[in-house]
């Protein structure tokens, strides 16, 4: 390793979705992997992990009727701070649609509640809030206008942002799941559905699993998007590509988890590094706290990257030569008695 290779950085924030410590049910366990936790529990859990410093509170928040200012004292007491409020316009209300729901009352209902969370989210001094249509798409062919559901999808994030120029508004895009196919299912669609808003507060957030899924290079999804101007959040996790497993980070793919990030620092990118894991049958609070772990130990690796000779390999587009470069930096290599 040269003498310029390591690279002293400060940390970053690291932070969580709320639902990491909450409870999961999917088809088969439809009695729950575990008990139930409300919001504050799952806030007291979360303030378990090391390192751990914001969450992103999903909203309305459990139970019905708990209000923002007890959320905000739970957060306070045990030291951690919103930085986002996802509004639930996926669950069974939404089933055939939220901002593209073919009942104009329905569409409706789905800006309306955006704008309550858009509300706490003001409320408690969150950096944005996350737009994740999940019911937003279709099923089958010949099933929809695709020029129609795109208008809806476009107008009503329009109308969203204008209504709250003051707060931004990440859009979360996945390829699929629960609907077949999404509006929002990639960087590229994304930003063109973002440039017909035609407002600044609009961006994504890239889910580093859903850019897997979705056949992307994670690391180009990002730098494209960071390019316009447009990257405002991200969340992390891992899977086998076929899914959305959202495993610990690192756990699959740890040369492209390592080029996200690699990517994100070389860009000058200074939002939260915050996870997305669904620990299913794992403890949530350690799985917590192994994901950043391994963020830990890979921004200490970014920081030991051998930064001429990479970008000489790159110039060079010579694979074998980068990929020892970063493995080297990575998990250390034994060469003629040093490491």
């Amino acid at each position: 390793m040269s003498d310029q290779a390591r690279i002293d950085m400060p940390l970053p924030v690291f932070g969580a979705g709320i639902w990491h410590f909450g409870r999961y049910v999917d088809r088969y366990a439809t009695d729950g992997y575990g008990p139930p936790v409300n919001t504050l529990e799952a806030i007291n859990l979360a303030s378990k992990v090391d390192d751990l410093s914001v969450v992103d509170l999903t909203y309305p928040f459990d139970p019905s009727g708990l209000a923002v200012a007890d959320v905000a004292g739970v957060l306070t007491m045990n030291g951690l701070r919103a930085v986002a409020v996802t509004p639930e316009i996926y669950t069974r209300r939404f089933n055939r649609g939220a901002f593209t729901n073919p009942d104009a009352e329905v569409r409706r209902a789905a800006i309306e509640l955006v704008s309550e969370a858009a509300e706490v989210a003001r409320e408690l001094g969150c950096d944005y809030v996350k737009l994740w249509p999940g019911q937003d798409g279709w099923d089958y062919p010949f099933q929809a206008d695709h020029r129609q559901l795109w208008q809806y999808s476009v107008d009503a994030v329009r109308e969203l942002a204008a209504a709250f120029p003051d707060l931004r508004f990440a859009i979360e895009y996945k390829p699929r799941e629960p609907r077949n196919a999404m509006v929002f299912s990639s960087v590229a669609r994304t930003l063109l559905a973002i440039e017909d808003i035609g407002l600044p507060n609009v961006g994504i957030l890239l889910d580093f699993g859903h850019s897997l899924y979705g056949g992307e290079s994670p690391a180009d999804a990002a730098r494209l998007a960071i390019s316009r101007g447009r990257l405002f959040a991200i969340d992390v996790n891992d899977n086998y590509r076929g899914w959305d497993d959202d495993m610990v980070v690192g756990s699959m793919h740890p040369i492209e988890t390592f080029e996200f990030f690699y990517a994100l620092v070389e860009a000058g990118w200074q939002g939260v590094w915050q996870l997305d894991q669904f620990p299913f049958r794992e403890d949530s609070v350690q799985a917590a706290t192994d994901g950043i772990r391994v963020m830990k130990r890979i921004h200490r690796a970014i920081g030991a990257v051998d930064r001429e000779a990479l970008h000489a390999a790159q110039q060079a587009q010579d694979a074998l030569a980068a990929q020892r470069i970063i493995q080297n930096a990575l998990y250390g290599t034994y060469e003629g008695g040093r490491t």
